[in-house]
């Protein structure tokens, strides 16, 4: 048996899949409220028998602060996909982050303990890379320098990191994956899963960029590392680095948009400015922190060079997943109408 926590997320359901395809029974993580319709309907993007494996899920409603929770749920359980988390770049969801992120993955792993688990892989985010390598690249070995400012998200990933490395220490077989930002199908209004509406209900983008990669490779390279038993090691997944105006111009000219205009780094400065003294009234304006600029701001190169060498993996091209995953939006979009 294997577990996926955080299941209805974005990359969770796709792990799922994946597993089921391959033969795999699984139970999976999910909050009592969670929608899992939304998760039924966005398989038949993946496959023409969506049902067939929506129904093989074993779905369980987990309480991370409750340790009978993970114990029952971990019963018969030897691998571990530890997908939930909460992420955010907005200062009110700092203490959520704190406590969903580190302290659940604690939780969890303490469960594990005393459990049948033999494996287990950690999602982790590219937010947590800071040290550049002699090619001014982003690799594996980037390690998060804590005297630069980071986001409580970055933050959050990272001690999340160190709960892993330390059950790893006392002898649990462990993954740590990196993917850059997800772009997937499904979950539209959430996490990753905003990317579509964020470009196109925003006349503006920055001059920076970001690392993509596609949800389905993010799914089955995890899965390649799980089941080639590459322990003890954290791997980047991403597919490439792109700039912000780049995906913007694909996505608002296929939604018959106007281009995006680039805001500068002198508007974001008095953006900053405009937080330090009206953030308490203007609650957008909290987003607009020194970290949030440094990271729309900059275009780092981050490398996929260990996870495409290992696995000899190809990664889907992101224009191309831009555009399946585009289309994917636009036909819900009509069936909401």
């Amino acid at each position: 048996m294997v577990f996926v926590t955080g299941a209805t997320g974005i990359l969770g359901r796709i792990i799922v899949l994946e597993l089921l395809k391959r033969g795999k029974n699984v139970r999976a993580s999910k909050r009592p409220g969670s929608n899992l319709n939304e998760v039924r309907h966005s398989y038949s993007f993946y496959t023409e028998n969506p049902d067939d494996f929506f129904n093989k899920i074993e779905w369980v409603d987990v309480n991370f602060d409750d340790s009978d929770s993970l114990q029952t749920a971990l019963k018969g359980v030897e691998e571990v996909y530890h997908c939930a988390a909460k992420v955010s770049f907005h200062p009110k969801d700092e203490k959520e982050m704190y406590h969903t992120n580190i302290k659940g993955t604690e939780s969890l792993l303490f469960a594990c303990e005393g459990s049948e688990v033999k494996k287990f892989l950690h999602v982790s985010s590219v937010a947590v890379l800071d040290n550049f390598n002699e090619k001014g690249e982003l690799d594996e070995d980037s390690d998060f320098n804590p005297k630069l400012e980071h986001s409580a998200y970055a933050i959050s990933k990272h001690l999340s990191e160190m709960e892993v490395w330390r059950a790893s220490a006392e002898g649990l077989n462990v993954i740590i994956i990196n993917p850059g930002m997800i772009v997937g199908s499904g979950n539209w209004s959430q996490s990753s899963g905003e990317l579509f509406s964020t470009f196109e209900d925003n006349g503006f983008t920055f001059s920076g960029g970001s690392a993509y990669v596609d949800v389905r490779d993010v799914a089955k390279t995890a899965i390649e590392l799980m089941e080639n038993n590459i322990f003890g090691e954290r791997f980047i997944i991403v597919s490439e680095n792109k700039k912000f105006t780049e995906l913007a111009k694909q996505i608002r000219t296929r939604l018959g948009l106007k281009d995006a205009k680039v805001l500068s780094q002198s508007v974001l400065n008095i953006g900053r400015l405009a937080n330090t003294l009206f953030g308490w009234l203007i609650p957008k304006l909290k987003m607009v922190t020194k970290s949030n600029i440094e990271a729309i701001s900059s275009f780092n190169t981050i490398s996929n060079h260990k996870v495409t060498e290992k696995l000899n993996y190809q990664f889907i091209p992101i224009q191309e997943s831009i555009d399946f995953h585009l289309n994917n939006y636009i036909n819900d979009k009509k069936l909401k109408k």
